[in-house]
């Protein structure tokens, strides 16, 4: 099969890595993909949201699938695009991303088809942000409603701060993808986040991990695309996988096809875990990063053909899943001034070394630069993952190998996988 795979990220690295040792595999072309993803596959300098350039490039080598990583080309339609020309993706359509793409849709999907979630109220103006303030006590949850890279979220402790934060996100702070608020009553408990590939009809659970948001350590600082990431989470048993399956993933699959918006690709269920069972706390329309990057160090089933049924609408005729006995985890590296103003260009030193057979490195913001170096390229540098038998050999592994790896101003999280480790 000759592969697509759109995206540049660690997510992308990991997946590059996971369909490169398919038996299925004839060529796999990447758009535009990182000096890591070099090493696996071919890549092309087309970026990851230029959806003319990647139809085109989807055409000139005969993709049989197109796997897409990021969600912004799927707002764009490139799903949309590739299914007029009969090329399988690997993707929702913009219609049915509109579950990640628009907080506001997605808030209002989830009332009509009754899926657990949070209250809420949609602002569009800053005229409404009292009133809206007024149907909740604090703290006060505050969501840009379109795309923000994982980033546009506020959690405020008081009026005064929500207030402030409100009109700083309608005054454009996200551009465009705030224009509407989505206010939230706070739903207190521990996040996990759960995976189901999906074919329009069929939805197949694909596992579980727990991320990492705040950018210090003790879950301190401001929100980031993800600091870190773990599999499986203990939190998220298999009783309440099903629970959240029942609740959220099987409804939102017919609510969708009866809506006339099937949703195929990935769904990626963010839950919030109490008492009360799951809640919905918000829906990707693709695979997590960094939580991709640990399922994939997971999974012991060949990735590929999962992935082109779900295109072709043929789910319900593979085989389950198998996945290894391990536990992975995941330490992003990141670059100095992430998330806000990340600094770009520092020489990075040691991420090629052989770590052993358990430990992976996969790049996210690099590049090479005019002597051949590589350097730092984005806020999310590296990805160093490792897995072991337990949660604490796979942390000790990637830490080592954390500790070899010379970023200069660079930091990362010392606590990844703390809940667990600590429970």
């Amino acid at each position: 099969m000759n592969i697509l795979l759109v995206g540049a990220g660690g997510r992308e690295h990991a997946l590059a890595w996971k369909i490169a040792q398919s038996p299925l595999l004839t060529r796999l072309v990447v758009a535009p993909g990182n000096p890591g993803i070099a090493k696996l596959a071919e890549t092309r300098q087309v970026a990851a949201d230029n959806v003319d350039g990647l139809v085109a490039l989807a055409q000139e080598i005969a993709a049989d699938l197109v796997v897409v990583g990021p969600e912004a080309v799927l707002e764009k339609g490139l799903a949309d695009r590739l299914e007029a020309l009969g090329v399988p993706c690997f993707g929702p359509t913009a219609a049915a991303a509109r579950l990640e793409s628009s907080k506001a849709f997605t808030k209002a999907f989830a009332e009509r088809h009754k899926l657990p979630t949070a209250g809420f109220v949609v602002v569009e103006t800053p005229d409404g942000i009292e009133t809206a303030l007024d149907r909740f006590e604090p703290p006060y949850v505050l969501k840009a409603d379109g795309l923000a890279a994982g980033k546009g979220v506020v959690i405020a402790a008081d009026r005064d701060e929500a207030l402030a934060a409100a009109h700083e996100m309608l005054g454009g702070r996200f551009g465009q993808a705030g224009a509407r608020l989505v206010v939230e009553e706070f739903m207190a408990g521990e996040e996990a986040s759960l995976f189901a590939l999906c074919d329009g009809k069929t939805a197949l659970l694909f596992g579980a991990a727990q991320d990492h948001k705040r950018a210090y350590d003790g879950d301190t600082g401001p929100n980031t695309g993800g600091m870190g990431t773990y599999s499986p989470a203990p939190v998220l048993t298999a009783g309440i996988e099903q629970v959240a399956y029942d609740r959220m993933i099987a409804p939102t699959m017919a609510g969708m096809a009866a809506e006339g918006s099937p949703f195929k690709g990935v769904l990626f269920a963010g839950l919030m875990l109490d008492r009360n069972g799951p809640r919905l706390v918000e829906y990707n329309a693709r695979f997590g990063d960094p939580e991709c990057q640990v399922l994939m160090l997971r999974l012991e089933s060949d990735l590929l053909p999962y992935l082109h049924a779900a295109a072709l609408g043929r789910l319900a005729e593979m085989p389950p899943l198998v996945w290894r006995d391990t536990a992975a985890i995941c330490v992003v590296l990141a670059a100095e001034g992430y998330p806000d103003a990340p600094i770009k260009g520092a020489i990075v030193s040691g991420a090629e070394a052989d770590f052993g057979p358990h430990v992976m490195v996969f790049h996210a913001g690099t590049a090479h630069d005019a002597q051949g170096r590589l350097i730092v390229s984005g806020g999310r540098v590296l990805n160093v993952c490792a897995s072991g038998a337990t949660l604490a050999e796979a942390r000790d592994q990637a830490y080592a190998a954390v500790a070899a790896i010379h970023l200069p101003g660079g930091f990362h999280r010392s606590d990844i996988g703390w809940r667990a480790l600590n429970g």
